[in-house]
C-alpha cells in the first residue's frame, strides 16, 4: 500500500512514521509513506501557500494551486481524503476500507481549510477524527494511517490481537490484564486464571457487552436500527 501525504509540515510526520506498528510495517515492505511539502508547488519566493478569504472574516485559506499542481504531479494518488472538521465521522469500518486501497492520499488543510474548489474537484470524500478543531491536518493523518496501517495483513503479525480490539465486531473490548496476579490490592479476576478457555471466552463475551452498554449504548443502538 502506497499512503501520500500533502502537508506543509512534513517533519511533523516523518518522527511517528518510523516508530511502533507504523514503523514496522514500512520497514516490512508492507507500506510505502510519501510525504509531499505543499510549500515544493508555490510560485513565489515566499512559498506561500494561504491567503485572506473571499468576502472577508477572520482567519486565511489554504491556496488551491499548490494543492492541485501537487495533487497532479502525484502518479498514483488513489483515493483522495481531505481531513476536516466537517468530513464524516472516522470509524472502523472507515479504516477497514481504506485498508483495502493500493493508494491512499490524505490532504492536511491549516487555518480556515483548504479552497472549496480543490475539495470540489479533487477530493473523493472529507473525513474528520472527531467534533472538534485542531490547528491542522497533520494529527488527523496519523490517526488515520495508525488505524489503517495496523489492519494490513501482516502488520501486528497477530491478527488475535486486532479480532479482540473495540469495534473490531461493533462492540467495546472486555478489560485487560497481565501478571502480576496482584496489584496494590486488586486482583486478576478467577476466571482468567482458570485455563478454562470457553469460560474465558463466555466471560469476555459478556464483559465487552456490558461494557458497550454502559459507556456507548449508541453502538448497540445503531445495531439494533439495522
Amino acid at each position: 500500500m502506497r499512503i501520500n501525504v500533502l502537508t506543509i509540515f512534513p517533519d511533523y510526520l516523518e518522527g511517528p512514521l518510523g516508530l511502533s506498528i507504523p514503523g514496522r510495517a514500512r520497514e516490512a515492505g508492507l507500506v510505502e509513506y510519501r510525504l509531499i511539502d505543499v510549500r515544493a508547488y508555490t510560485d513565489d519566493r515566499h512559498r506561500t501557500t494561504d491567503d485572506e478569504p473571499f468576502g472577508g472574516g477572520g482567519g486565511m485559506v489554504m491556496k488551491p494551486e499548490p494543492f492541485d499542481a501537487a495533487l497532479t504531479a502525484l502518479d498514483r494518488p488513489g483515493r483522495v481524503i481531505s481531513l476536516s472538521p466537517r468530513g464524516r465521522p472516522f470509524d472502523h469500518e472507515t479504516a477497514v476500507r481504506f485498508a483495502l486501497e493500493p493508494d491512499l492520499t490524505l490532504l492536511c488543510g491549516r487555518y480556515k481549510g483548504i479552497d472549496e474548489r480543490v475539495i470540489d474537484a479533487r477530493v473523493d470524500e472529507e473525513i474528520s477524527i472527531g467534533d472538534y478543531v485542531l490547528s491542522g491536518g497533520e494529527p488527523a493523518a496519523l490517526v488515520v494511517i495508525d488505524a489503517v496501517v495496523r489492519l494490513l495483513p501482516g502488520a501486528l503479525g497477530d491478527h488475535d490481537s486486532a479480532s479482540s480490539d473495540s469495534f473490531y465486531d461493533g462492540s467495546l473490548s472486555a478489560p485487560s490484564y497481565t501478571r502480576p496476579a496482584e496489584h496494590g490490592g486488586r486482583h486478576v479476576p478467577d476466571v482468567l486464571r482458570s485455563g478454562d478457555h470457553p469460560r474465558i471466552e463466555r466471560w469476555r463475551a459478556a464483559q465487552a457487552d456490558a461494557a458497550t452498554r454502559r459507556r456507548r449504548p449508541d453502538l448497540l443502538d445503531l445495531d439494533a436500527a439495522d
